[in-house]
């Protein structure tokens, strides 16, 4: 899966490979419940950040309408005493997906390709160069929990706060079990469709899921 632009933005491409990601996200009500019960699963803590993601297209949205995307994120530590956790790493990734083909009805997959970014003040008019503009911005704290073959993503958004749960579909199941839910929990959405479910019905809403209008 590779895109023209990266192409053209020569990226490191043959350091890269493209995985098949496999994930759901779970709405939590009960932050102190979970983190409860996540510190008796033993889980690994890798910190917290923050995080500013901007989504690039085609002026025509040509990206999008394929189920494509292209992604710019920045990650700055975010230590928390309320979460408990301490700031996790500085870095900048640039990102690419496409729908994965067979994709199971009750798991998000995507087929995803990340290359670390250098100096990401300076791609915004590269990419600008190239024909692509900054369109949905989102912003969220992230705090990342690992166990053997599993990703556990707490996700402080402006619309909520989500897990994200990424692995192969047995270990999801097993762990989200473990933290008191089912498959009916889970989300398959991207925060872009759960970000315009929240804008319906709003006279004013926002643009972008940012923390400050």
């Amino acid at each position: 899966m590779i895109l023209k632009h990266e192409v053209i933005l020569d990226l490191p491409m043959a350091a890269t490979r493209t995985i098949r990601e496999v994930e759901v996200k779970i709405r939590i009500e009960n932050l102190a419940g979970l983190i409860g019960r996540l510190g008796k699963m033993r889980v690994c803590c890798e910190g917290r950040v923050f995080e500013q993601n901007t989504v690039y297209d085609t002026p025509d949205g040509a990206y999008r309408r394929k189920g494509r995307l292209l992604r710019l994120r920045t990650e700055t530590p975010a230590p928390s005493k309320a979460v408990g956790v301490l700031g996790g790493g500085r870095e900048a990734v640039f990102t690419s997906k496409a729908a994965a083909p067979g994709s199971r009805s009750a798991y998000k997959e995507r087929l995803e390709r990340e290359v670390p970014v250098r100096s990401p003040a300076q791609w915004p008019a590269r990419l600008c160069a190239l024909g692509l503009g900054a369109g949905f911005c989102y912003q969220k704290y992230r705090t990342l929990f690992c166990l053997p073959g599993l990703h556990l993503d707490l996700d402080e958004t402006p619309i909520g706060t989500f897990l994200e749960l990424e692995g192969a579909p047995q270990a999801i199941d097993r762990a989200a079990r473990a933290l008191g839910f089912s498959s009916r929990h889970y989300i398959r959405g991207t925060y872009w469709s759960l970000f315009q479910a929240s804008r319906r019905g709003r006279a004013r809403a926002r643009k972008n899921m940012t923390f400050r209008a």
